[in-house]
């Protein structure tokens, strides 16, 4: 089911008024609309606006559906992606809505179905989308230290026994969603230089996002967790959790378009996208955008750049050879 979400409330900070009313969040939702539709509050020191949510069958045709992996919350998410759209629609003159994707369902899959006409999308989910579907790269998120490239981390809790890789033997280990580079791919790649597969756990388990893996962790259900490692170096430094291992470093994720998107308007968006400057001229009306993985903006995608994850991706049995 399809459902979008009105913002119908005013910002408490006049630089995100703009935000709060020029822009609309289209969720796809794999929840049933019961006999009152429901009404998410998103009230806290940047935004007041309450959300409520309204049956829509079709897409529109004047807009551009923005899509992503979900990192924290639907809320949180939300409110990082709402004020980026906002700048997209500024810069190229199109409507963009934002997305969030149905359990069940893959950002990739909505690209390549023609639901989503953009993606911020991780590597692992490109990687399979393109194979598929022949998504377009566009551009790569650029990270706090002015490279194109992030680690994953696996992180215990602050009290644990844990200490390196080689103690996860007969462990709980928590992933984020299963189709996250940052999330499930590299904490497999993490597992398996060091001798270990899924069947050398006591248990595993998909979380769905990195705050829920954290959560995870931090409530004691899990023992250890693979995860984004800004999230993750954020709640280490705040004494939530203990990073016990850092991972090499591989390609960032990213903007992808699907296919069937025109050429005239994949070349405006991209050129938008490489002019976007959050720590600049941009920064203003941005809401924690140095907690994403793109900090520092974005730099054009180049060829060969997830070969590396593409081998290991078969090698996992991620997709096929």
């Amino acid at each position: 089911m399809m459902s979008i979400i009105n913002i119908i409330g005013r910002s408490e900070n006049h630089q995100y008024r703009n935000v709060v009313t020029g822009i609309t969040l289209l969720i796809l939702t794999a929840c049933d609309l019961r006999d009152k539709e429901p009404v998410y509050n998103l009230a806290d020191k940047v935004i007041e606006s309450e959300f409520s949510v309204r049956s829509q069958a079709v897409q529109n045709p004047d807009v551009l559906y923005f899509g992503f992996d979900l990192r924290a919350s639907p809320q949180e998410d939300a409110r990082q992606y709402l004020p980026f759209l906002n700048y997209l629609e500024e810069s190229t003159g199109y409507s963009f809505r934002l997305f969030f994707t149905p359990k069940g369902k893959t950002t990739g899959e909505l690209l390549g179905a023609g639901k989503l006409q953009f993606a911020a999308i991780g590597s692992s989910g490109f990687i399979s989308a393109q194979k598929k579907y022949g998504i377009v790269p566009l551009v790569s998120g650029v990270n706090r230290q002015g490279i194109a490239e992030y680690q994953s981390v696996i992180i215990a809790a602050r009290d644990s026994d844990i200490r390196t890789i080689k103690q996860l033997k007969g462990k709980n280990f928590a992933f984020g969603d299963f189709t996250s580079t940052q999330g499930h791919l590299i904490p497999r790649i993490i597992l398996r230089k060091n001798g270990l597969t899924l069947a050398d756990l006591k248990s595993y388990e998909y979380t769905g996002s990195h705050q829920n893996c954290a959560n995870s962790v931090m409530s004691g259900v899990s023992d250890v967790c693979g995860m984004q490692d800004t999230m993750a170096k954020r709640l280490d430094g705040q004494g939530l959790i203990r990073i016990i291992h850092i991972s090499d470093y591989y390609p960032s994720s990213g903007i992808a378009a699907s296919r069937d998107v025109p050429d005239e308007i994949i070349e405006k968006v991209k050129a938008a996208l490489l002019n976007f400057d959050p720590e600049g001229i941009h920064k203003q009306g941005l809401y924690h955008w140095d907690k994403t993985e793109m900090p520092k903006g974005f730099v054009k995608t180049n060829p060969g750049d997830h070969e590396k994850l593409k081998y290991w991706s078969e090698k996992l049995g991620f997709i096929g050879q």
